[in-house]
């Protein structure tokens, strides 16, 4: 979605930096180097679970096949894991290598995450050993965080395709039927901060009490990875820590975050532009090849062990707006380069795919179609390869785009969601109402389909379609259709 008029900023680019943020409690090894050394870390916790990482780093010779070990101290269990084969005896836990990420070399690292659950004391391990190897021995375990409020209905669901469906990681159905929190890809780029109003507790609670169960988080490519001239306080590390801190949050009350890619790189000057801006300050017909894959690679980094964060390839590509045919379009599309019509080097769909895979993160991916997302016409034909399965087609609608009506979702959508599962990242309108979506709310519903709400800012609902009128939760006329839609859905 296109946004209202915001303040503009000059910024000057400079050298890429790809930047993160330790979670403590962090265990490693001191003194001389050991044969392997881990990383412990408890990365969410409340008041009868938790959430864990282990990241292990072989320092002696290469090893096909590795088992990580340790024990936990005051009766925590294992109740599930991701990225490893995990099992418990007793208080002995053990984590081995899936059949595609055993070969682990001499500097080499792999992560594997759990969830666990833990009452009166949650100490962190002190002994790990790697194929009966002792690491970390002489590690001092630090304390553990401040337990958070639990998660409504347990923790966010890990989900992943199966046919055309999305399920979790007990095979039940699920869909992703929520709001999408604007802010983060626009604020940070005009010198104004990282998000557009509260992002605290009570805020994402208020989404919660929607009885919302997907939070969709445009971000900026250039605040991410910290190129730009931008404010330091609103790029790089600071401004990844506040993504993940959102994350956590959204999390936190049971629902799933779906990160995405909204605002990037290169010139574009062409037909239906944006701005005449090089710089991540507007919506590009296509994400470019100079940094946004660096951006999926440190995304999908910073996420691959919490399965339960998806990922949004890019918001609303139109390079069929650059090219003079369809197919010059949609294989721009899936394969990126030198896409006639568009200045800079674009990196295609498929690009992003490999960027994300490339990390070993085997998170949900979501790519949308071309005219701003509201083209599935060919998706099925140009569906980029991802060798985890787990690709879903993203689609945007709102009553004035040309695909919205039921003959047009009848005839290019039903085939699509036919085969893979499809998410309309983003439904809205522009007339202060809400008869539009909810037509749109009612197909979707009748096939079992996804569906996210623009947006959850307090905006003009007319000149950029706004949910609420107050971050408590209380509903524009037009957000009033998708609380009571979702409440009745979900209460």
């Amino acid at each position: 979605m296109r946004h209202p008029p915001r303040l503009s900023l000059l910024v000057v680019g400079a050298a890429v930096a790809l930047v993160g943020t330790a979670i403590a409690p962090v265990v490693t090894a001191s003194g001389a180097t050991p044969a392997c050394t881990v990383e412990y870390s408890v990365t969410g916790q409340w008041d009868t679970g938790f959430q864990g990482a282990v990241k292990i780093t072989n320092n002696a010779a290469t090893v096909s096949s590795w088992s990580i070990g340790f024990g936990f101290a005051n009766g925590q269990k294992i109740n599930q894991g991701w990225n490893a084969k995990w099992s418990q005896s007793g208080t002995t836990v053990t984590a081995s290598n899936e059949s595609w990420n055993g070969s682990l070399g001499s500097g080499a690292s792999v992560s594997a995450g759990f969830l666990a659950s833990w009452s009166g004391s949650n100490a962190v391990p002190t002994a790990f050993k790697l194929n009966g190897t002792t690491c970390n021995v002489d590690s001092e375990p630090t304390p553990t965080p401040t337990p958070t409020e639990p998660p409504p209905d347990g923790t966010a669901p890990a989900l992943h395709v199966l046919g055309n469906k999305l399920v979790d990681a007990g095979g039940g159905a699920r869909r992703l039927l929520g709001v999408n929190r604007s802010g983060g890809e626009f604020m940070c780029i005009q010198g104004r901060g990282i998000f557009d109003g509260p992002v605290d507790d009570a805020s994402v609670k208020a989404i919660a009490d929607w009885k919302a169960n997907t939070v969709r988080i445009p971000l900026n490519e250039e605040c991410w990875l910290g190129l730009s001239n931008i404010d330091a306080q609103y790029a790089g590390a600071h401004y990844i820590a506040a993504v993940k801190d959102l994350v956590a949050k959204v999390e936190a009350h049971g629902m799933t975050p779906l990160v995405e890619l909204h605002w990037s790189y290169g010139q574009y000057t062409g037909n239906s532009s944006g701005c005449s801006d090089v710089h991540a300050s507007c919506q590009k017909p296509m994400p470019d090849a100079q940094y946004a894959p660096s951006f999926w690679a440190s995304v999908a980094s910073t996420f691959k062990d919490d399965p339960a964060v998806a990922f949004d390839l890019f918001n609303e590509p139109y390079p069929d707006r650059a090219t003079s045919t369809t197919t010059q379009a949609w294989t721009c599309w899936r394969d990126g380069g030198n896409c006639p019509g568009i200045s800079y080097e674009v990196a295609g769909m498929q690009d992003l795919v490999d960027a994300v895979r490339g990390t070993g993160a085997k998170n949900l991916i979501l790519a949308g179609g071309l005219a701003y997302s509201n083209d599935l016409s060919q998706w099925l034909t140009y569906k980029p390869s991802d060798p985890t399965g787990n690709l879903v087609a993203a689609y945007h609608v709102y009553n004035f785009n040309t695909c919205a009506s039921e003959s047009c979702w009848n005839s290019t959508l039903a085939p699509v969601a036919a085969q893979v599962p499809l998410v309309a990242g983003e439904i809205g309108e522009n007339t202060c109402s809400h008869s539009f979506v909810d037509t749109v709310m009612k197909w979707f519903d009748g096939r079992g389909l996804s569906y996210l709400g623009w947006t959850w800012n307090t905006w003009d609902c007319s000149s950029g379609p706004s949910l609420i009128s107050d971050y408590d939760g209380t509903p524009t006329s037009y957000g009033i259709g998708l609380r009571d839609h979702l409440r009745a859905l979900n209460g």
